[in-house]
């Protein structure tokens, strides 16, 4: 983090010190998680959902952190005021401490920000971008999913004086969100993958949803550069929003508009679930590659990665480069893992909505296909509530299991009360007996896949976060390594 004084934070948050402040406090990082404290750190005393921050103050200072930013006065066992800057949201002071430091960089080392939104694929977006943007200059992005009014600024506070290029994933779950961000770091580059209806129930339909999404368009200066995907119409249009900045689409259909970035060619899935396409970059040049990445949908986030490094100046060669073998930068993103008795786990429910369900079907049906060198294996798809959907939930759900059968998917596992209809839904299609099954929770699911699975088979866990099953894809996972399966 860029050292920061008292009189900056003062400043910077327009709060007021506490008595016990040493007027020489600097603070050098900044946490919200007084687990993740070092010495010399900012705690945030922020209040949660489930907990307040204020009520760990104490233990961050034992741990190292030498001020809080707090919304009240707190006090030791002694009754002496602990050191704190105190301001009337937390939340905002952070925002405000970012934008501070985003400004600094910006003066400092022309540091360019790049803001990645969507419905789905931003972290693996941002992951994909960073590692190209790493081999250029010192690059900052977040860790995991960091995209809120919270994450945004953490990701923020790991920028170090050297910090040429900051990678900004943007989630919203309402109109605003976006302008919240954007005027807290002002992209220079907005990058929108997809409209879907991920948190539609929050937003009110998914046309709030697109408005929400095209704010980070309408940010953008008159020197920015909105990367937008030509085949999700909702994005596309959003070229209208973007008043003086220059508009980059990608894709990789045979339309190729006057404006296209970085496109590709040639898109095919191989035997082992990865797209093989051909990258072809505004100056003429081309590059066949192989992500390492699971499942044509990922094509997109590829593309919106390659055309954001190429629109700051990266050649092409090594945009190329690294993208050829690439796997996901984060964790439970269509990750893949093998265990030692031929049964492959992939575990993609980190979240979903139902595009990146419908995705991660398509990709778990393909890899179950016979190859020239491989016969056809057992595909299961174990699937557990898609969250925030609203009054469209039993619908998508119900959808969901339809798409299994259709796709020919051999074992179905529903997981929850809350995605019952895909199970129902399956049911009704023709899949009944031992082809699905409906269990209360992931223990019951553990156990049924313990006993069932055999060696060869597929399995794809998928569900929103919330859910859960991200665990049990692990416990799956390690259970086969350990050779323990009933």
């Amino acid at each position: 983090m860029i050292e920061l004084s008292l009189t900056d934070l003062l400043k910077i948050t327009g709060g007021h010190a506490t008595a016990s402040v040493a007027p020489d406090t600097v603070v050098s990082s900044a946490t919200t998680d007084s687990r993740e404290v070092v010495q010399g750190s900012l705690f945030v005393a922020k209040p949660g959902e489930f907990s307040d921050g204020h009520a760990f103050i104490d233990s961050a200072l034992a741990a190292g952190a030498v001020l809080a930013l707090a919304e009240r006065v707190t006090y030791d066992e002694h009754r002496q005021e602990h050191p704190a800057v105190i301001v009337d949201d937390a939340v905002e002071a952070m925002g405000r401490i970012a934008a501070h430091i985003v400004n600094y960089l910006k003066a400092k080392n022309n540091a360019e920000v790049i803001g990645i939104t969507g419905s789905a694929g931003k972290t693996t977006t941002k992951d994909l971008l960073a590692a190209i943007l790493s081999e250029v200059a010192p690059t900052v992005s977040p860790i995991g999913s960091y995209n809120g009014e919270v994450g945004v600024p953490l990701t923020v506070f790991n920028a170090t004086d050297d910090t040429k290029y900051l990678v900004i994933e943007m989630g919203a779950t309402g109109l605003g969100h976006l302008t919240y961000l954007t005027d807290m770091v002002h992209p220079k580059i907005g990058v929108v993958l997809c409209v879907g209806t991920a948190h539609a129930g929050e937003f009110g339909g998914v046309d709030n949803i697109e408005k929400a999404k095209g704010e980070l368009v309408e940010a953008l200066g008159a020197d920015g550069v909105a990367v937008l995907n030509a085949e999700d119409p909702r994005v596309a249009r959003m070229a209208q929003r973007a008043a003086g900045a220059a508009v980059r689409y990608f894709g990789s259909g045979s339309a190729k508009p006057e404006n296209a970035g970085v496109w590709a060619s040639d898109v095919l899935v191989n035997s082992n679930g990865q797209p093989e396409l051909t990258l072809e970059f505004p100056n003429g040049y081309s590059q066949r590659i192989t992500s390492g990445l699971l499942g044509r949908h990922h094509v997109a986030n590829i593309l919106a990665a390659a055309n954001a490094a190429n629109e700051l100046g990266v050649a092409p060669e090594l945009i190329a480069r690294v993208l050829d073998g690439r796997t996901a930068g984060s964790r439970w993103r269509m990750e893949r893992i093998e265990r030692a008795d031929g049964v492959s786990i992939i575990n993609d429910a980190y979240n979903a909505n139902p595009e990146s369900m419908r995705a991660a079907l398509v990709t778990l049906a393909e890899l179950g296909l016979p190859s020239a060198d491989a016969p056809a294996r057992r595909t299961w798809a174990v699937l557990g509530e898609m969250l925030e959907l609203g009054e469209e939930s039993i619908y998508q759900h119900d959808l969901l299991g339809r798409m299994a059968v259709r796709m020919n998917i051999k074992k179905l596992v529903v997981v929850g009360r809350g995605a019952k209809a895909a199970y129902n839904s399956a049911v009704l299609e023709g899949s009944w007996g031992d082809e699905a099954y409906y269990v209360e929770d992931a223990q019951e699911a553990r156990a049924l896949l313990e006993e069932k699975l055999e060696p060869g088979d597929i399995v794809l866990f998928k569900s929103s976060n919330g859910a859960g099953l991200r665990h049990l894809g692990d416990q799956i996972a390690a259970s086969g390594q350990e050779g323990s399966r009933a």
